[in-house]
């Protein structure tokens, strides 16, 4: 068993939380990273989890963790306390006190008394990181909370599962990528298709080279603005439910009156809170490109023939519509991503040859292609077949994920870029990836960052 008195005093010297009447810090005043916090449960120990944002994707993704008997969730925090329209057709109710139903439930099914009271619920993630024993995190808020909710936890050693896309900002990856590296934390990216037999198999062939030289690489995914939760059209501001603490669901993010067309994963479609269905889907095609071009550890050397369609930067919905455009490769390679390709990706390569993949497809011409196996002596790719798991088993024995966060920051900062473009007008932007910054557009390199609003800046 854990020895409970000495994950208190491991607790009492690693956080900034105290008791009896001393404020909980700000996100500022976190102290410096340190190795020495980072622990790794035993075999015999659990992995005790705490879910930061319990909406739409958390209802996919926490039963995987709660289906683990390596874990245990013993807290949700959410600033929803419970409110309706979640989920992808606006049909769930969603927030921490739904996060905690949910995982109560979980574990009352396997009681014998068919009850369980043991998941905490905190409106504040940054009081459930300073009171729970917590060995790690799973973040599952919009995206401009994930850097600043990932350097609180990486800072205080708990391992983070970090939903993708991996940051709002070029700048704030990278700011990911470093404190993961520097504290020794365990990071999954929640960019899950890195854990499919099919798009593991169709990198390897492309890889390996059963294409030959490539022709042509085409990605395509959905653009527009969806309503999920039908509340897209009370776009002017409201009163604030009681049931929503709204400055810190801003968090970060510049302060604005309340809006409910903007909750309830209709955020996506505002540049304050996430980069539209480009890095929305971006963050799960870019990376498999990056997979398949073994480009984990840089990216192109500039996005080219950029074509979108933006709406005015004061509509609320402000992302792109419609886009098109090219990544281009320091090899020559080049990918044509647009909104009007079929969703998925499609490698050309010499002879007529080709390899489609995408959720649940692979398809090859010929069609012998896509069974070929790969052989002793050539590129095996990492395996994984669920990304939770891995991740979980990552914790235990403290290697590489599947995707690790500069694999995510990597894949994603594409997606950055081409929004960059878009929102400059640009039908050109060259890239140092090295560096990371554009190559003579001061004005580009002023986007990689945004500003945090001071009460939440970290």
């Amino acid at each position: 068993m854990r020895s409970i008195l000495s994950r208190r005093e491991f607790i009492a010297q690693t956080s900034l939380a105290a008791a009896a009447g001393i404020a909980l810090p700000t996100l500022t005043s976190c102290v410096s990273p340190a190795r020495s916090r980072v622990r790794r449960p035993a075999p015999s120990e659990r992995v005790n989890l705490g879910v930061i944002g319990f909406g739409t994707i958390a209802f996919s993704t926490v039963p995987n963790f709660l289906a683990d008997p390596r874990v245990q969730v013993v807290a949700v925090a959410d600033p929803v306390s419970e409110l309706p329209h979640y989920g992808y057709q606006g049909e769930k109710r969603g927030g921490r006190l739904v996060g905690r139903r949910v995982v109560e439930t979980h574990y009352a099914e396997q009681q014998p008394g068919g009850t369980f009271k043991g998941c905490r619920a905190y409106e504040d993630f940054r009081e459930m990181i300073s009171r729970e024993d917590l060995d790690a995190v799973y973040i599952a808020t919009p995206d401009h909370w994930h850097c600043a909710a990932a350097l609180h936890a990486a800072r205080r050693g708990k391992h983070i599962y970090g939903q993708k896309p991996l940051a709002l900002t070029i700048e704030e990856g990278r700011r990911i990528a470093r404190t993961v590296a520097d504290t020794g934390i365990t990071w999954q990216t929640g960019a899950q298709q890195r854990s499919s037999i099919h798009f593991r198999t169709a990198c390897e062939l492309v890889r390996n080279g059963r294409l030959g030289r490539l022709a042509g690489i085409k990605v395509g995914f959905g653009s527009g603005h969806k309503d999920w939760s039908g509340l897209a059209a009370r776009q002017q501001p409201e009163p604030v439910p009681r049931e929503l603490n709204w400055d810190l669901w801003l968090g970060p993010a510049p302060a604005r009156p309340y809006a409910p067309a903007l909750l309830q994963l209709n955020w996506r479609h505002n540049f304050d809170f996430s980069g539209g269905y480009l890095t929305d889907w971006g963050a799960h095609h870019l990376d498999i490109l990056q997979w398949a071009l073994g480009t984990d550890d840089t990216g192109p050397v500039a996005i080219e023939n950029v074509v979108a369609k933006l709406p005015p930067p004061t509509a609320l919905y402000n992302t792109a519509t419609e886009f098109s455009f090219e990544v281009v490769y320091a090899n020559g390679v080049r990918a044509h991503v647009s909104s009007r390709n079929r969703n998925g990706l499609l490698f050309e390569g010499e002879n007529g040859q080709s390899i489609f993949v995408s959720r649940g497809i692979l398809e090859s011409t010929p069609d012998e292609l896509r069974r070929q196996k790969i052989g002793p002596g050539e590129i095996r790719l990492y395996e994984s077949q669920l990304q939770e798991r891995n991740f979980i088993d990552r914790i235990y024995d403290g290697k590489p994920t599947v995707s690790p966060a500069e694999v995510g920051h990597r894949s994603i900062a594409i997606a950055h870029l081409a929004n960059i473009a878009i929102r400059l007008g640009r039908s050109k932007l060259r890239w140092d990836p090295a560096a990371e910054r554009a190559i003579d557009d001061a004005a580009a390199d002023q986007m990689l960052a945004r500003p945090m609003r001071r009460k939440y800046a970290v």
